[in-house]
């Protein structure tokens, strides 16, 4: 949405995920008017609201090749939504279903798994704090077993593999 016009200019179709940090950097979007795949990026968002994001103007909205700083995030293509989720010791907890932004800074604050059958009869879906995270890498995240307690660190960015 617009904050000039009022309307909409053009439709995020998915968020551009940083793994280093868990950091929300942008969102690809169809622009309204030209049809051609553009990139949001987190700074140009001035509010969120229920009809979706709101900018500025049309002006906000870059071409891919112009985001020379984004290059190698842009290049990683990491998806989070259905990226398996296993401990420390491999064991396996189910796929990420969703995640939780803090929307000041865009950062990822917690995961959501889900669970096969089986195990979400017993405890449904499990949430996952970006602390509990160890390592993130393009086949799967690796986190603390959540049954054990979090060790405060004094970093709680992920590490990337």
């Amino acid at each position: 949405m617009s904050l000039r016009t009022g309307g909409r200019v053009a439709t995020a179709t998915a968020p551009i995920i940083n793994p280093n940090n868990l950091k929300i950097e942008g969102w690809y979007c169809h622009d309204h008017f030209s049809k051609n795949t553009l990139v949001l990026l987190s700074q140009d968002v001035r509010d969120i609201i229920g009809q979706g994001l709101v900018i500025n103007d049309h002006e906000n909205l870059s071409e891919i090749e112009d985001l020379v700083r984004l290059k190698d995030v842009l290049d990683l293509n990491f998806e989070l939504l259905g990226k398996p989720v296993v401990t420390i010791n491999k064991k396996r907890y189910g796929k990420v279903s969703d995640f939780a932004v803090e929307t000041e800074t865009f950062y990822i604050q917690k995961i959501y798994v889900s669970q096969s059958i089986m195990r979400s009869l017993n405890g449904g879906n499990l949430g996952v704090d970006r602390s509990q995270i160890v390592e993130i890498t393009h086949h799967k995240i690796v986190i603390q077993d959540p049954l054990k307690p979090v060790k405060a660190s004094a970093s709680t960015a992920p590490a990337v593999g």
